[in-house]
This record gives structure tokens, C-alpha cells and sequence, in this order.
């Protein structure tokens, strides 16, 4: 998959191209089942299956202080966008000025001009342009015009979805909603990264620097990566939970590519910590050195909310169970 940051990027002799347009927050199953569609569709048409989006979010730029927070950063959403097909990904620094830019702008200098769109997906709310002003309506409006076909995609649930999964993804949400970045977001508030996954399709990830902590977790002999400041990817609610790292400089097929680790997620109350953090303790590795290293956390199941505990040995007990009940979860 190309990805294209700069318009002055894309080939010249690019297209034809089926394209959509979105953020794809967190690339959820939503998501996927819409892209994989138009891949497929773009191949029969003997064209390539662009998205174009967007970073920041839109949000951050007009509502930093009220915007909320992304289930992915750039490096996940575009490693997820490749898995689904598409042959290009148009990445736009969104801005103020960018933002100014008319419907009739942004469709003839991105879509006709540069990605030679001939189909554009999009959904029945799509809103585009200065004030979000263009709609659907323009969008047809500027496929008569430019010469090419509008296909309108329909909000996806998990009854309606082609790859529903087990019968606890339909069972999940009484109402049958669509699937989406809010729901996950939701779901990741409370702790419950089972479901999510169930809605992402997928392990919800934390990805970050490896850096220094207090060094407490090596006292106790439990030593574990602390995801530094820069870490992207929703932080959901305090907790222990069971999951991978992986280490994204070590080749796949390496044996240390994706350990297990029980991962904890809070502000050590024990110790009256009050800087919230996330860091994983690798099972049974004392031996990794994994200073300044980016690695991902995928979340697999929360084993109990943060706690307090009365004693250092008492931590460390609890600490011994955490471990026993992550190893069985990341068994079965």
C-alpha cells in the first residue's frame, strides 16, 4: 500500500481510482467491511482503491478541548488500513487553512485532479468542505460535473454485517447499533476490552516508547515496560489487564516478537502514585532490555480494576495472581 502525504506525491499517471474519504478512527469492523467491499469492487473495475483521511482528527483541530480520544494513531491506522486491500492511502495534514477550502475545492484538487476518481463511496451524512456545507447532494452535484459515480454505503450492524462473527457480537448491543468509533470508545471507558475487540474486529492497542520508570516493579521482581508520553491509542480504564507486547523492530517471526504480559493501567495507589501510567510485565522475561523501543499493547482481557493494598506484601501476592490468571486467559 502507497501512502501519500503531500499531494506532489502521488504519480502522476495515477488511477483510475475508487476513493472514500474518512477518518477511520481505531479501523473497526465497520470500517473494514466498507473497504474491503470497495477493494474488491475496485479491482473488478480495473481501478485502485484509495482512502483519503486525515491527522489530526478534524475534532482536535476545531475542538481541541472538548475532542475525543483516538483509538489509534497514525502508525496503527494506517498499518490497519493496509490489511484491508487498498492499494493507496492519502494521509492530509488537516489545518485551519485546509479546513477553508470550499466542496467544489477539495473534490477538484484531491479526488479529480490528482487521485482521478472514478467512483467515490461515501456515506448518506458525509459532510465535506468549509463549514462542512457540502453533502451528499454536492457530491453527486460534482460527479455530474467532474464525470464520475457516487455509490452511497449504509451504516453497518453487526446483523447486517457480512462477517457478524459469533452470536455474542450480534447479542452484544440490544438495539443492533452500527458499528463505531463512539461504541468502542464506550466500551474502553468501562474497562471492557473483550467487547471491543468484538467491535474492532481485533485486540484494542496502546503504542509507545519504552522509558524509565520508578524501577519499583524490578524491586519486586516483576520489571516492566512503561509507555512513555508520546503513547497513542485510546488508555482504557485503570485496571490489570491480560495481552501481548509487540515489538515492532524485531523481526515477526522472531520468537520475542509478541510476548505475553499482564499490563497494568493506573496511578499505583499503593505507593500514592498520582501520574497515571501504563506498563506491562513481559511473563517469566527478566532479561529484556527494552529502553527506547516502540512496542504495542494489545488488550486482551481486564482481570480486575486498580487496587489498593495495605501492605507491599500484599501487592506482591496479588501480583503473583495476576500473572497465574493472565497466563490461562492468554492460554485458552
Amino acid at each position: 500500500m502507497q501512502v501519500w502525504r503531500e499531494l506532489s506525491e502521488v504519480p502522476a499517471d495515477f488511477g483510475p481510482s475508487v476513493v472514500t474519504i474518512g477518518n477511520f478512527d481505531g479501523v473497526h469492523r465497520g470500517h473494514v467491511g466498507v473497504l474491503r467491499r470497495m477493494c474488491a469492487d475496485a479491482r473488478t473495475a480495473g481501478a485502485q482503491a484509495v482512502a483519503v483521511t486525515f491527522s489530526p482528527h478534524p475534532q482536535q483541530v476545531h475542538r481541541p478541548d472538548t475532542a475525543p480520544p483516538l483509538l489509534t494513531g497514525d502508525a496503527d491506522r494506517l498499518e490497519l488500513l493496509e490489511q484491508t486491500g487498498l492499494d493507496g492511502v492519502l494521509l492530509l495534514e488537516y489545518t485551519l487553512e485546509f479546513a477553508r477550502q470550499t466542496p467544489q475545492e477539495f473534490v477538484g484538487r484531491y479526488l479529480v485532479d490528482v487521485l482521478h476518481a472514478q467512483t467515490v463511496v461515501v456515506g448518506r451524512d458525509v459532510r465535506f468542505g468549509w463549514n462542512n456545507s457540502g453533502d451528499l447532494s454536492t457530491m453527486v452535484e460534482l460527479g455530474r460535473e467532474h464525470g464520475f459515480d457516487v455509490e452511497v454505503i449504509d451504516d453497518v450492524t453487526p446483523a447486517a454485517s457480512a462477517d457478524p462473527g459469533s452470536p455474542e457480537d450480534l447479542a452484544a448491543d440490544p438495539l443492533r447499533r452500527r458499528w463505531s468509533s463512539t461504541w468502542v470508545r464506550e466500551l474502553l471507558d468501562a474497562g471492557d476490552v473483550v467487547q471491543a475487540a468484538r467491535v474492532l474486529g481485533r485486540p484494542h492497542r496502546v503504542r509507545g516508547t519504552v522509558v524509565h520508570g520508578d524501577a519499583r516493579g524490578r524491586e519486586l521482581g516483576f520489571p516492566t515496560a512503561n509507555l512513555g508520553p508520546d503513547a497513542t491509542g485510546m488508555v482504557p480504564a485503570d485496571g490489570v489487564y491480560a495481552g501481548w507486547l509487540r515489538r515492532v523492530s524485531v523481526d515477526p517471526g522472531s520468537a520475542d516478537a509478541v510476548l505475553p504480559a499482564a499490563i497494568s493501567i493506573g496511578t499505583n495507589p499503593t505507593f500514592d502514585g498520582v501520574e497515571r501510567r501504563v506498563e506491562a510485565y513481559v511473563l517469566d522475561r527478566t532479561d529484556l532490555d527494552l529502553y527506547g523501543q516502540v512496542v504495542v499493547l494489545e488488550l486482551v482481557e481486564r482481570l480486575r480494576p486498580t487496587l489498593r493494598f495495605e501492605s507491599v506484601d500484599e501487592l506482591v501476592t496479588r501480583m503473583h495472581e495476576d500473572v497465574d490468571r493472565t497466563r490461562q486467559v492468554l492460554d485458552a
